[in-house]
């Protein structure tokens, strides 16, 4: 995933992953971070460099209920909150999807996710991911669907990361369904010169500019 600063559409993010581990190049800060997809607490100080895979590929794609046992899920009624074209606070009715997933130990279950479907449209325009506590881990919005090769997708995704801190917007300015992937596509090398950050080693560790075998 290349990420582009507005305005200038110049490189702000470049990161790449094999499913267990990223690696992450920030051009501004000429930084290039190294770890596990998956988040915990204290990983980075600065919001670009707290940004995993992991956490936009769950918001790209509302995942499908599995089957009984594995999930369940209750359908709510309820409304949204829209704005008119002067702005004004509109309640709208929609479907909440509340996802139970059971256990690892098969003895009950825990709160996973919510979805809030349109009913004017039965498309998805939200989505909650809660971590094992029930904590929200991601809060995605969904909005202007246009059809890409026969496919509707949300031509803008707006995720909010409330325990890593941080918000990111997507437009999708191109969407290519289901095209071929090279192997070099998640390849990313560390540029001469960078200071390299390894999120999964002790602070004392943390900074090495490249080059320097000290």
């Amino acid at each position: 995933m290349i990420g582009l600063m507005p305005f200038v559409r110049t490189t702000a993010f470049d990161m790449v992953s094999d499913g267990s581990d990223f690696k992450l190049w920030i051009p501004p800060k000429n930084k290039f971070v190294i770890g596990k997809n998956k988040v915990t607490s204290g990983d980075a100080d600065q919001p670009m460099e707290k940004i995993r895979p992991q956490n936009i590929s769950d918001a790209l794609l509302v995942r499908r209920i599995e089957p009984f046992p594995a999930e369940i899920a209750v359908r709510e009624n309820g409304q949204e909150i829209l704005h008119d074209a002067k702005g004004r606070r509109v309640l709208q009715d929609d479907y909440e999807l509340t996802v139970l997933r059971r256990l690892e130990n098969g003895e009950g279950y825990r709160l996973a996710r919510k979805i809030i479907i349109s009913r004017t449209d039965l498309k998805p325009h939200r989505a909650f991911i809660y971590d094992d506590t029930g904590k929200v881990m991601t809060d995605a919005r969904y909005a202007e669907y246009k059809d890409y090769n026969g496919f509707s997708f949300p031509s803008r995704i707006e995720i909010s990361l409330p325990q890593e801190e941080y918000d990111i917007t997507l437009n999708m300015l191109k969407v290519d369904i289901n095209t071929p992937l090279r192997d070099d596509q998640f390849v990313l090398a560390e540029p001469p010169g960078a200071t390299v950050v390894h999120l999964d080693r002790p602070q004392s560790t943390l900074v090495m500019p490249l080059g320097d075998s000290r």
